[in-house]
């Protein structure tokens, strides 16, 4: 089965249009769950009910408001999101090509293909190909569910990719994280852990992460079904800590070079996203 698109436009820049369809890049690990009451089984609903009155509302007497200030709201109708629509429901207007690595991965937000439409597949390739060889990302607006986004177009794979991006209005900056003056570090501390930087380093092997919580669930659930019992596992014990900050690093390279008596994975210098 063919995926679904999410979104159906084109992508401009200049002159040029791209006919071309959004689909989702990703699929989440997410279980399910429904609210059932306990005794039977049966599904749980819910009311809308009005707290003043406390009594149930029709979906018909329910509109959308703005909390402008505690406790004073304005009311906005169908029309009034219509009057702000934007131009660019349908496109995707490059406004700059720009160095991907220069994008600070905080502003990255969901990813989506790009695939062409029927009869765009050259302006497609061309597209791809010129990115490929410009090795920049295209930087523009669009518009999907009523709301408008800040996209990163570039090439992975042989295939057009756009990130959702943050605006910069919407990233915090980082002041009063931690204090104005961090400690200094000694030489010795430094290298040590540096020591152990290296000894678990390697190149980016996504498939070796597993979600293992996922999977125990699921055990929780196939064991429920055959009618086990599933108890609460303990936590293990804290081991005691170590006396000191050196002491933790000296233990803390001798495990890594304990667990990591196995053929090496090669290595790589890091980059950023």
């Amino acid at each position: 089965m063919a995926p679904r698109a999410l979104w159906t436009g084109s992508i401009t820049f200049g002159l040029v249009n791209v006919p071309i369809r959004i689909y989702s890049a990703v699929h989440e690990h997410k279980l399910a769950f429904h609210l059932v009451h306990e005794k039977d089984d049966s599904p749980i609903g819910y009311q809308k009910v009005c707290k003043l009155e406390d009594k149930p509302v029709s979906n018909d007497e329910i509109v959308k408001a703005y909390e402008f200030k505690k406790g004073e709201f304005v009311q906005l109708t169908d029309e009034d999101f219509a009057a702000v629509q934007v131009e660019g429901q349908h496109t995707i207007d490059l406004e700059d090509f720009v160095p991907y690595e220069d994008i600070d991965p905080t502003y990255f937000a969901h990813t989506y293909l790009v695939g062409p439409q029927d009869g765009g597949e050259k302006t497609y390739a061309l597209l791809v190909r010129a990115m490929e060889q410009s090795g920049l990302a295209g930087i523009g607006k669009f518009v999907m569910r009523s709301r408008q986004y800040l996209g990163c177009l570039r090439v992975r794979d042989g295939v057009l990719t756009l990130e959702q991006l943050h605006f910069a209005d919407e990233v915090d900056p980082p002041s009063g994280i931690v204090p104005d003056k961090l400690p200094s570090v000694a030489k010795r501390e430094l290298d040590m852990a540096l020591t152990l930087i290296e000894g678990f380093s390697g190149s980016w092997e996504p498939e070796r992460y597993e979600d293992t919580y996922t999977a125990a669930l699921l055990e929780v659930v196939k064991a429920k079904r055959k009618g086990k019992d599933v108890h609460e596992l303990r936590e293990p014990e804290d081991e005691e800590a170590p006396p000191d900050l050196m002491e933790a690093l000296r233990l803390s390279i001798e495990q890594s070079q304990k667990s990591r008596k196995k053929p090496a994975r090669k290595r790589a210098t890091a980059k950023r996203r």
